[in-house]
């Protein structure tokens, strides 16, 4: 690869105008920056460009021939689809050079309002196979924002087979959890990491505990932030990350002092310029070494970058944590006051003509699909992550699975892994191939990539999971312009704006109305990391006979599952548990509900099943309606775990 100056861009982060003015000073090729709506980072008022602002920063910027990128990066809602109108017709006039998004609704408007700025993938899509970048690149993105959890040999492979251009992230603040696919912060206090005011819960200190018997695994304890991710730094691994065939070396910090980010840019810039100058000439500098050293705020990581690096990327003492952005709270449980409206009987009369509620059920065994069947479950859904014990469906499995749901007039739907990198896309090639002559009712797929793949290669019905986020009645379009038939309802969504979503939605949606709800997804091994002390893999594989658990400084106890792929799955505390709120989801005119069963025994699948069956079924035959407050009770007595409401304590999701 022969090397320009144009092979490589530096990017800075820009929160105010004097950074702006720094960071251009230091040698910045291109700037990101946020107005002061629709954009990540939304915790401080001090921060971000006002709309005349944002017109004069563009005109700077252009000036010093430095380009600049916008921020349009969160999830909204119905209601503030015409705020975002609004806001995307000043930013086609000004003309930044590009915006960088999140929502799929933004395609969708791209192309209904003709807007002539480029688009670029924020990290916050979680773009980690080629077949998700295909899809995007339909739709008129021109650079990938990539996940942080790729590497630079995976990041070259993407390249070639797509051609697309490589943003990533090489220096600053990164998440534990995969981006787009954390909903703590969301749920727990109705701040949302997806709406750019995450509180952090992944930077508070746990105890990792032995589930079965509570006791705290105390021996060689490195410290109580058992998520708390170093600061990203490539500064060592330049010559590496240009080779892979990244084009734009992101700094992350976008409220950042001007002093901060001059320093950085500064270092960065004189390294970039005597490889490209040299290649084979360059040579680590220990004085920039130096400095980058001295203004740190955590030690530094090159995380995912050059391989899985276990527990040398996590700062356990937290001694140099900058800021706690919150501390443990206990979650809302099932007596919390909600946003949820009592309905009236006499409202729900005029529904008994509905069509019978679908009652579908997510089971992680042959015996848990067979006890829901039994209860009353007209779809269930099978496949994807198998969480230990378990072990993931055979393709026999399936076979008997499907032959098993029509002898009950039920549907069973497969569903996939949520992440799909290069080993996971490989299998689900072949995989989705093979669904062709098991022929089940359905495939539920969970990224923009697997909906490609699954829209090119099978004839059976297509649904998209959760982890899509989806928010808005555009997501919702574009998901069914790209080959879904039902879509399910986004985790952090409170009931009025599930209410508006559902009045305008052109899809079925389905809403998760029971469970145990994974809040995070990792590809960090946390046991491993905190009991061998694992600075690299292979795993040793200390799941096969215990489980563990973090518990947090409020007592509260997140149960650890883990995949077939080694990733970690971190529950809330509590499972959502909706069964008093049913009447009103179906006045919204929620008509499909789920339950997530696969962390439950098949006899407590069943026993949640048939009460849900009961209570939905009673709404929809006109009759006076009373609900049983008594089966609360026995629910929460049989459950692994206590009952809650999870976002459904707020009116909206900030």
């Amino acid at each position: 690869m022969l090397l320009t100056p144009q092979s490589v861009e530096l990017l800075a982060p820009v929160g105010t105008w004097d950074v702006l003015e720094a960071a251009v000073a230091a040698g910045a090729d291109a700037v990101y920056l946020g107005g002061k709506r629709f954009n990540m980072r939304l915790h401080r008022t001090d921060t971000n460009f006002d709309d005349e602002k944002l017109a004069q920063a563009v005109k700077y910027a252009h000036k010093h021939n430095v380009r600049l990128y916008v921020t349009v990066n969160n999830l909204i809602s119905d209601r503030e689809l015409p705020g975002m109108r609004d806001y995307l017709k000043l930013l086609n006039e000004i003309q930044p050079d590009s915006l960088i998004v999140q929502d799929l609704a933004i395609l969708q408007l791209a192309r209904e309002m003709n807007l002539t700025v480029p688009l670029h993938a924020s990290v916050m899509m979680n773009t980690h196979n080629e077949h998700a970048i295909k899809a995007l690149m339909e739709y008129g993105i021109t650079r990938v924002v990539a996940n942080r959890e790729l590497t630079l040999t995976q990041l070259t492979l993407l390249k070639e087979r797509t051609g697309i251009e490589l943003e990533y992230f090489i220096h600053g603040d990164m998440c534990v959890a995969h981006s787009g696919q954390c909903y703590h912060s969301g749920v727990v206090f109705g701040q949302s990491s997806n709406r750019g005011r995450c509180l952090k819960p992944c930077r508070w200190p746990y105890q990792l505990i032995d589930s079965a018997t509570g006791q705290a695994m105390t021996a060689n304890d490195p410290g109580p932030y058992k998520l708390a991710v170093k600061d990203m730094c490539m500064y060592s691994a330049l010559p590496q990350l240009i080779q892979a065939g990244v084009c734009s070396f992101k700094i992350e910090g976008r409220m950042r002092t001007a002093d901060f980010v001059s320093r950085i840019v500064k270092v960065y810039r004189r390294a970039i310029d005597r490889y490209i100058a040299d290649p084979t000439g360059y040579t680590f500098d220990m004085d920039d070494w130096q400095e980058l050293s001295d203004y740190r705020s955590r030690d530094f990581s090159t995380c995912y970058a050059l391989g899985n690096p276990g527990a040398s990327s996590i700062g356990y003492t937290g001694e140099r944590e900058p800021r706690f952005f919150s501390q443990a709270v206990k979650e809302a449980d099932v007596a919390t006051a909600t946003s949820i409206p009592v309905i009236a009987t006499s409202s729900l009369e005029a529904s008994a003509a509905r069509p019978r509620p679908q009652l579908a059920v997510r089971v992680a065994c042959q015996e848990s699909l067979a006890s829901a069947l039994e209860n009353g479950a007209t779809v269930a859904y099978i496949g994807g992550e198998a969480f230990k014990p378990h072990k993931p469906w055979s393709l026999i499995d399936l076979q008997a699975a499907v032959s098993l749901a029509d002898k009950y007039q039920a549907k069973v739907v497969v569903t996939t892994p949520r992440i799909t990198m290069e080993r996971e896309i490989g299998e689900s090639e072949q995989f989705l191939k093979s669904l062709e002559t098991i022929k089940p009712h359905g495939l539920m797929v969970s990224n923009s990539g697997m909906l490609r793949l699954a829209h090119q290669t099978v004839t059976i019905p297509i649904q998209t999971d959760f982890s899509l986020n989806l928010f808005n009645h555009l997501t919702a379009t574009w998901l069914k312009n790209n080959g879904a038939v039902k879509a399910t309802l986004s985790l952090e969504a409170t009931y009025e704006q599930i209410a508006e979503l559902a009045k305008n939605s052109p899809l079925s949606l389905e809403m998760i109305v029971h469970g145990g709800i994974e809040a995070m997804v990792l590809d960090h091994c946390v046991p491993s990391a905190v009991l061998e002390g694992t600075a690299a893999y292979p795993c040793h594989h200390l799941c096969t006979d215990k489980h563990y658990s973090l518990m947090d400084s409020a007592g509260e106890r997140h149960d650890l599952v883990i995949d077939q792929y080694c990733r970690n799955h971190i529950l809330f505390a509590k499972d959502l548990c909706l069964l008093p709120h049913l009447p009103a989801l179906l006045y919204a005119g929620i008509t499909h509900y789920r339950i997530e069963g696969q962390h439950y025994t098949p006899e407590l699948v069943g026993k949640i099943t048939a009460l849900y069956r009961a209570e939905l079924d009673k709404l929809t035959t006109g009759k006076t309606y009373t609900f049983d407050k008594t089966c609360l009770d026995k629910l929460a007595a049989d459950s692994p775990r206590p009952l809650g409401i999870g976002a459904f304590r707020y009116r909206i999701s900030r």
